[in-house]
């Protein structure tokens, strides 16, 4: 026993010495890695978010009903359970009970009660409505479906609308376009504000006076106001496609102005250090000074404020398609579902349509979870 416990007491010295050494080798990213994988809340943040773009992208397979389908007998229909207990009896094997529904004839209201006589077992990879996933593939199968013997079966895991629609369904296919203009604004944004902010801090004297008086007008204007009149300019017989690309340039032309301050700041800072003039003697033009040795020195802060600008983009848009100036129907995003929820009425008798407002709160407490942790992370001077 004491054999053991003297060759432990050589081996953890050994072992620390070891783990300090790869330190030193270690690059930039595995040091931020293995900092931010040390932070719990922005690695479930993470999680949370990679989940939401993987139901974005493969919507057409996770929806259980097409978002479009309507039936009045189900109007505002109230979420139903997933059950494992019938009658007392324990049941390996998730279902849902089938709903009977009956117009109140003196509110003339739909009235629904569970029936326990129909029972409606739940499968994973079902087979149910027929799409195309991204427009190219043909395919019936669902992640989530029911087996409906008698054809009369329903799955609203979190109720209908006011025209009897899946608001699951629909959820997942707004998830697409929130999520994704979110990304591509900051995206755009990020393009914009390295370019101008870098051509700003580089080249100083009148350019940079010119820019820093555009963005400060930029953002003394309210931001709402503003996006309201950009929206309000794009043609309302749009597509939807061209609506999406047209609020997110509205986003990306104001939300540019964060990342080139930053950007300014930064190459102020590094423009006279000694690898920019090692640079400048190698014949480097100044575009591979910014863009190969400028940009990069600082990329891990730019990555860390854009993790946090994300969500100010979704709830951009969230408002504007709110106020019917963003994103308009047919086209499913967060903000048109959340139109739903205006009427105090439909919230009070049917409190499920505001189930887009409690998603869009937890991927905005998910992107703030992952933008601490990569801030933390890519700070050079913690320790």
């Amino acid at each position: 026993m004491g054999v053991i416990e003297l060759e432990k007491k050589r081996t953890k010295p050994r072992v620390i010495e070891e783990e300090a050494d790869s330190i030193f080798v270690a690059s930039q990213w595995q040091l931020m890695w293995w900092k931010f994988r040390k932070h719990k809340p922005a690695m479930i943040g993470g999680v949370i978010i990679l989940f939401f773009y993987f139901v974005g992208a493969f919507c057409e397979f996770v929806a259980p009903c097409d978002p479009t389908d309507y039936s009045k007998k189900y109007t505002y229909a109230p979420p139903q359970s997933v059950r494992f207990s019938d009658q007392g009896k324990l049941q390996l094997r998730p279902f849902v009970y089938g709903l009977e529904g009956e117009r109140d004839p003196e509110t003339m209201r739909m009235l629904f009660e569970v029936n326990p006589e129909r029972k409606y077992p739940l499968r994973l990879f079902a087979r149910g409505v027929p799409y195309k996933l991204w427009g190219s593939f043909e395919s019936d199968i669902h992640l989530l479906g029911i087996e409906d013997s008698d054809g009369k079966g329903t799955m609203y895991l979190l109720g209908t609308d006011r025209m009897g629609r899946d608001v699951l369904s629909r959820l997942a296919y707004g998830a697409r376009i929130s999520m994704s203009i979110g990304l591509a604004g900051v995206l755009l944004s990020f393009v914009l504000g390295i370019l101008i902010g870098g051509a700003s801090g580089y080249y100083g004297g009148l350019l940079d006076t010119i820019v820093m008086r555009v963005i400060e007008f930029i953002r003394s204007v309210p931001s709402i106001p503003l996006w309201m009149a950009m929206s309000a300019a794009l043609p309302i017989d749009w597509s939807a496609i061209k609506m999406y690309f047209g609020i997110t340039l509205v986003l990306s032309l104001i939300g540019w102005t964060w990342l080139a301050r930053v950007v300014r700041s930064q190459f102020l800072a590094l423009r006279e250090e000694d690898f920019v003039m090692a640079a400048q003697l190698a014949g480097a033009s100044e575009f591979r000074i910014i863009v190969r040795h400028l940009v990069p020195a600082f990329l891990s802060y730019i990555i860390a404020s854009m993790s946090l600008s994300i969500p100010q983009m979704i709830l951009s848009e969230t408002s504007l398609s709110f106020l019917g100036l963003g994103i308009r129907p047919p086209a499913i995003s967060w903000g048109v579902l959340l139109q739903e929820a205006q009427n105090l009425r439909a919230i009070a008798s049917a409190p499920w349509v505001l189930a887009p407002g409690a998603v869009v709160v937890i991927v905005v407490l998910a992107f703030n979870f992952l933008g601490d942790g990569l801030r933390d992370a890519a700070d050079p001077y913690a320790r």
